[in-house]
């Protein structure tokens, strides 16, 4: 990377968290630190609760995931819009009625502390894992450009995140929000437009869409009801819903954001705001990623987009069988860049679409070849790259200069996210434990200052130690929403049942809560389960319907243990 690149990433990063810091250099009060003294316009939120959810992941790993399996990714958040309407009817009214830091404190007066702490406890599992891995996602940029070990740079980036986020808490989280996602925007524009233009002469826009199509790229709507498929319509629609609702309903990272607004109207057009943006957004950094597949097509590929493990494999015992696989893949992208040229000459004809599929199938025979190779010569290494792609094309492909900026943007949307989510941990932490267990022992409003400041150092070190353990996992977009999936379902059940059952009570639903989610649970589990215990294969739902089972679960459970008790 140049020094050009680094004076753009340095000054832009600098920049914003300065900036935050500066500006909120004067709060004092523990409604002023949470809550941003509520005075948040519209934009502001909108721009914040689309910041939060808009990690670093969704900008590295994303695109990657349009390269190798198209658009149908899209299709996750087709419930989303469905679910904010849901929370600006229901929700914000009763939050604002009731002026509560956070989404839990309802919950002891609609039932009782257990099942207030139940659900808080819940969410402070599920959100201090997630946090580690929106600090892990752009340590890997940097980890690879800069070819520094791996968990020095995620300390280097977690340490700047909760610097900037103690200083101003929720004021500075706002604050810099807005400019970070001008940032981020700008930067993919940018990027979009550079594939566009590095592009060979003579292939537009509307080629490179007849391309992708070709490749399967463009298949955005699946209608086929399959619960084992991950992004289907109705997979979307009805187990996006459920994520969506508990996420941006009962979720505090994403509550904090709505509870800043001045009122309840600014509030809701903030979440209505994103709820137009959000789909489109995605929509549009899903086919940043097919563009970049449209580029490959006609530009050589990597077999294996980590760029590292690549180099090292070349000089490893299997050298040979790589390099061979290596040159396999070269000849395949030279004899379909003759095919795209005879399948643009006639887009109908079936025969050249057909040879198309059958080379792309050949390249992903190779690459799973290569992924092996991969796999008995250095067991350590992560053989998923879909993580890897974006990153190659911006290092190998972009002019100095905007290579620092499409790492500023990885940089912004990682602090935007992350400090979302260390200073939801530490309001929960602080209002529903620490200050609601010690109702007896009242401090000063600067005490309770101070210790919001000290939980929000005490959870960056906790998401520091799970960033560690991140690379284990597969594709880090999805492995977010595992998290949530685990844990949202149950979460939403409690909040749908203390807004619409009035006769459930906080014992029945506590019980049925620490149910569902062993429920949900065995769920996840049930293909290894059924192989341990009975030897049989069988298929896990996908994922996204935990959502609606942990959910739905926690409903009817209720209702059978409250009617017990009734006849008790």
């Amino acid at each position: 990377m140049s020094g050009l690149d680094w004076f753009v990433l340095s000054l832009t990063v600098g920049i914003i968290v300065v900036y935050g810091i500066w500006k909120t250099r004067k709060q004092t009060g523990l409604d002023n630190y949470l809550l941003d003294s509520k005075k948040a316009k519209w934009y502001t939120i909108g721009l914040s609760v689309m910041a939060t959810q808009a990690s670093a992941i969704t900008f590295l790993s994303t695109p990657g995931q349009a390269y190798h399996d198209g658009m149908g990714f899209v299709q996750f958040y087709f419930g989303l819009p469905i679910a904010i309407v849901i929370i600006c009817i229901t929700f914000i009214p009763i939050y604002n009625r009731l002026g509560v830091y956070t989404a839990y404190e309802f919950l002891e007066g609609r039932f009782n502390l257990e099942t207030r702490l139940f659900t808080a406890f819940l969410f402070l599992l599920q959100r201090g894992l997630a946090a580690g891995i929106t600090i892990y996602a752009p340590a890997i940029v940097l980890s690879t450009v800069l070819d520094i070990d791996l968990n020095t740079m995620i300390l280097m980036i977690g340490g700047l995140v909760i610097v900037y986020t103690v200083a101003g808490g929720t004021a500075a989280v706002n604050v810099t929000q807005k400019y970070q996602m001008f940032i981020i925007f700008l930067g993919l524009f940018i990027a979009f437009g550079i594939i566009l233009n590095r592009l060979p002469e003579g292939i537009n826009f509307s080629n490179a869409l007849e391309i992708a199509g070709a490749g399967g790229k463009m298949e955005i709507l699946d209608f086929s009801f399959n619960l084992n498929d991950r992004y289907t319509f109705w997979t979307g629609i009805l187990g996006g819903s459920f994520l969506a609702l508990s996420y941006f309903g009962t979720d505090q990272s994403q509550v904090q954001r709505y509870l800043t607004g001045s009122s309840i109207a600014e509030s809701r057009y903030g979440l209505l705001f994103n709820a137009f943006l959000k789909v489109p957004m995605q929509f549009f950094i899903l086919l940043v990623g097919v563009m970049v597949f449209v580029f490959y097509q006609f530009n050589s590929a990597p077999i294996f987009f980590n760029t590292h493990v690549q180099e090292a494999m070349e000089t490893s015992a299997q050298a040979e069988a790589f390099v061979s696989l290596e040159s396999d893949l070269k000849q395949l992208e030279s004899k379909r860049q003759s095919l795209y040229t005879t399948l643009l000459s006639n887009p109908k004809d079936e025969f050249t679409r057909q040879l198309v599929k059958n080379q792309l199938d050949e390249e992903k025979l190779l690459r799973v070849q290569a992924k092996i190779l991969i796999a008995e010569e250095m067991p350590e290494a992560e053989t998923n790259d879909k993580d890897y792609v974006f990153i190659h094309f911006i290092l190998n492909n972009l002019p100095r200069g905007l290579i620092g900026l499409l790492l500023a943007v990885f940089f912004c949307a990682a602090m935007s996210s992350t400090a979302s989510e260390l200073n939801a941990l530490a309001s929960t932490s602080l209002i529903d434990f620490y200050k609601r267990l010690k109702p007896d022992q009242a401090m000063s409003e600067a005490h309770y200052v101070k210790s919001a400041k000290w939980l929000t150092i005490g959870w960056g070190l906790v998401a520091l130690m799970f960033a560690s353990f991140a690379s284990l996992f597969e594709n880090l977009i999805q492995f977010v929403n595992i998290i949530g999936s685990l844990f949202y379902g149950t979460i939403l059940g409690i909040f749908l049942v203390a807004f619409y059952f009035k006769r459930i009570t906080g014992k029945s639903v506590l019980l049925a809560a620490i149910l569902s989610e062993v429920i949900v649970i065995i769920t996840w589990k049930w293909e290894v389960i059924m192989k341990v215990l009975f030897d049989v294969e069988v298929q896990t739902i996908a994922f996204l319907w935990l959502n609606a089972v942990g959910c739905i679960a926690v409903i009817v459970l209720a209702f059978i243990i409250q009617s017990l008790q009734s006849k008790k």
